[in-house]
């Protein structure tokens, strides 16, 4: 580690280096080298991995949990104490602090996923839980997967992530004890709502922002603007078209002036499969043979 902060020294002092830097350490780092390592970092990370201590145990010894979080606390105290010394134009401390787990190496399902990235963000104020695919490499230990996890996985702890940082969302809400895992098929907004079909239609001309938060297709840019508008006006389909509202998605779960879903619409199994088709058999074209290259989304913001 003393190498890594000496180059982040070198970069700052000697070639006035300004831009982000990110540095990586380990719960074992002593005091001084995490004080020194902020002093050039604009965020610090510990990667704890695994969600669970039982998988560390198995597959990472060297690694704990209590020790990880140990040391998230110790950088946050730092962090906490450089942000409170305003008088500072620079402060003397990395502004924040982040980590990554490994999706799909062990046995995990995704709430322990998600739980712990709750733990993490409520005691610790990380930035950011960072998930990563398992990427099986030839001759690996006979305990880890052959295969790697769909990538949709990651995809979609994204998002639930971005439900609970940004959407008010908890754990419990995202994934069950009858559901641990989150839909791949869906994104995890839709998939709360088509499971909680007692809180819909919404009617948007008067329903809190909070709930506005949970209407799929709904994001909290457009939601903010909806409880402006709506002082002024009734507002109307057209005015969701105008903010560029996921009409597809939201439709069937709102109420406005000039709409009122028909029962037909609020039908879960039809909404599941408007959005989640099944896979059509591509069609080889010999006079032309352009091989179509799927397409994945990954917008997080609004969904």
């Amino acid at each position: 580690m003393e190498q890594v902060i000496q180059v982040a020294k070198t970069l700052r002092e000697v070639h006035h280096f300004r831009g982000y830097i990110h540095l990586k350490t380990i719960p074992e780092a002593s005091d001084d080298l995490i004080a020194e390592a902020g002093k050039y970092a604009d965020r610090i990370s510990i990667n704890i991995e695994l969600p669970r201590q039982v998988d560390l145990t198995n597959l990472a010894p060297e690694k704990n949990v209590a020790r990880t979080r140990e040391a998230m606390q110790n950088i946050g105290t730092k962090i906490a104490e450089s942000k409170a010394e305003k008088s500072r134009r620079k402060p003397k401390f990395a502004t924040g602090q982040s980590t990554q787990m490994i999706v799909g190496a062990d046995q995990s399902n995704d709430s322990h996923f998600l739980r712990r990235a709750g733990d993490l963000y409520g005691n610790f104020k990380l930035n950011r839980v960072y998930y990563s695919a398992f990427s099986p490499i030839p001759d690996s230990s006979a305990r880890l997967p052959l295969k790697a996890p769909p990538l949709v996985r990651e995809h979609r702890l994204y998002q639930a992530d971005w439900l609970m940082r940004f959407y008010g969302f908890n754990v419990h809400e995202i994934t069950t004890k009858d559901n641990p895992n989150l839909d791949l098929d869906i994104d995890p907004k839709l998939s709360w709502a088509l499971r909680n079909r007692h809180f819909f239609p919404v009617d948007i001309t008067k329903a809190p922002l909070e709930m506005l938060y949970r209407i799929p297709g709904l994001g909290i840019r457009n939601a903010k603007r909806i409880t402006s508008i709506r002082r002024h006006c009734a507002i109307r389909v057209t005015d969701l078209i105008k903010m560029r509202v996921n009409l597809k998605k939201s439709l069937p779960f709102i109420i406005t002036s000039d709409h009122q879903p028909a029962s037909l619409e609020i039908d879960s199994e039809k909404i599941r499969a408007i959005h989640s088709p099944p896979p059509k058999q591509l069609e080889l074209n010999l006079d032309n043979p352009i091989i179509p290259v799927p397409k994945t989304e990954i917008i997080l913001g609004e969904f």
